[in-house]
């Protein structure tokens, strides 16, 4: 092959960003040689060369994104025809030294094109339209002529586009461009936002059950897991997907819980699979494992999507009450607030008890307000019982 293209990274991951480049022009490569590093909405992929020979050039430098099908390298001594598109899965292992033909499909079986917090579901590039001279001026200017919408006829770019542009940069700074988790997260909650017909409630339950004489004997994330199962065993349609362009919904039987983590990078939301039929220890083994692969940004794209249902604990860091995104096709989500003291009234008399604010956002596309109440009576029942 000529040109070896950005292969399909699975998953439903349309672009990349160039991290860093492990060759350069003139090096001779083997086959499997790692010649770049990726970081897709998920992970930090290592690209391996599909062939031996010699690189003639290299598309892109560090910080470019690169959507699928566009040229990585182009090889010395071949043949002018483009044979270069490879379509297949990074492989998971550690040394992501071969690429193999693959159809990403979930554990479920479901043919459903996911979303992911933070992943591509464009593979569109933002064409500027622009002639020479505009082009020049942009340059001069040192105004990144890709980032602007042409206001002129055909959405032509225009000398006053760019001038706004610059007087703009001049006066409140550059813009600095989303990249990785961030941009795709934008991308993606933009979505959610327009095609989700939202609604959210809002609870508070007593949670003084759980304390002792020697302090608080429940994990909170746990014991929200726990709840959430209760709740889908209560209300089966909330552990579901919809496909709005069908208007039609696959109601699951195991429950594939999202669990939001926040991170520097932005939000990344890791799947803990299957559980209703996993005991809290080996549960809590697992969060704590998907945690340390998100941290480390080595968490294998698969324990990202397939998510049934989603949780979001935001209360671990500040805030009672939120309106959490519900995420296509999935048509619920939990969201936990900070537990706080407050009085309450129990047994006759006023007290002060711990609380937990809920915030509880479902899809009416699909979901009626009585199947999401009755899911949030369920989690709050649960979670009011003693501590194991």
């Amino acid at each position: 092959m000529k040109y070896f293209k950005l292969p399909d990274l699975g998953e439903g991951l349309q672009e990349a960003e160039i991290v860093e480049w492990h060759v350069t022009q003139g090096d001779t490569v083997a086959v499997d040689q790692i010649i770049v590093s990726v970081e897709t909405a998920k992970a930090i992929v290592d690209v391996p060369s599909p062939q031996a020979g010699v690189i003639a050039a290299l598309f892109g430098g560090a910080g470019d994104i690169i959507h699928i099908n566009e040229p990585l390298v182009e090889y010395q001594g071949e043949e002018q025809s483009d044979t270069g598109t490879v379509v297949g899965v990074i492989a998971e292992s550690t040394s992501a030294a071969s690429i193999t033909t693959s159809t990403a499909q979930q554990e479920s079986g479901a043919e459903v094109d996911h979303f992911i917090i933070g992943s591509a579901q464009g593979g569109t590039h933002n064409r500027s339209f622009a002639t020479p001279a505009i082009r020049a001026l942009a340059k001069r200017l040192k105004v990144d002529i890709n980032t602007l919408k042409g206001s002129g006829q055909h959405q032509l770019i225009t000398i006053a586009d760019v001038e706004k542009a610059h007087q703009i940069e001049q006066e409140f700074g550059a813009e600095t461009p989303l990249r990785g988790v961030r941009r795709s997260m934008a991308k993606n909650m933009a979505i959610a936002q327009q095609e989700v017909a939202k609604v959210t409630i809002f609870d508070d339950v007593d949670i003084h059950r759980w304390f002792g004489n020697k302090g608080q004997k429940a994990d909170p994330t746990m014991r929200l897991v726990r709840a959430i199962g209760v709740g889908c065993k209560a209300e089966s349609q909330l552990n579901a997907w919809f496909d709005g362009d069908n208007l039609s919904v696959r109601t699951i039987d195991k429950i594939d819980l999202g669990i939001a983590v926040d991170t520097e990078d932005g939000l990344f939301v890791p799947v803990l699979r299957d559980i209703n039929n996993r005991d809290m220890e080996h549960l809590k083994q697992g969060l704590d494992a998907l945690r340390a692969a998100v941290k480390s940004r080595k968490i294998p794209p698969k324990e990202m999507t397939g998510a049934t249902i989603t949780l979001s604990n935001f209360g671990t860091i500040a805030g009672k009450y939120g309106n959490p995104v519900v995420v296509p096709p999935t048509v619920a989500i939990l969201g936990a607030g900070t537990i706080h003291q407050q009085v309450v009234a129990y047994q006759g008399e006023a007290v002060i008890h711990p609380i937990m604010p809920l915030s509880f956002s479902f899809d009416h596309r699909v979901i009626t307000g009585g199947e999401a109440a009755r899911f949030l009576k369920a989690v709050m029942q649960d979670l009011t019982l003693a501590a194991d």
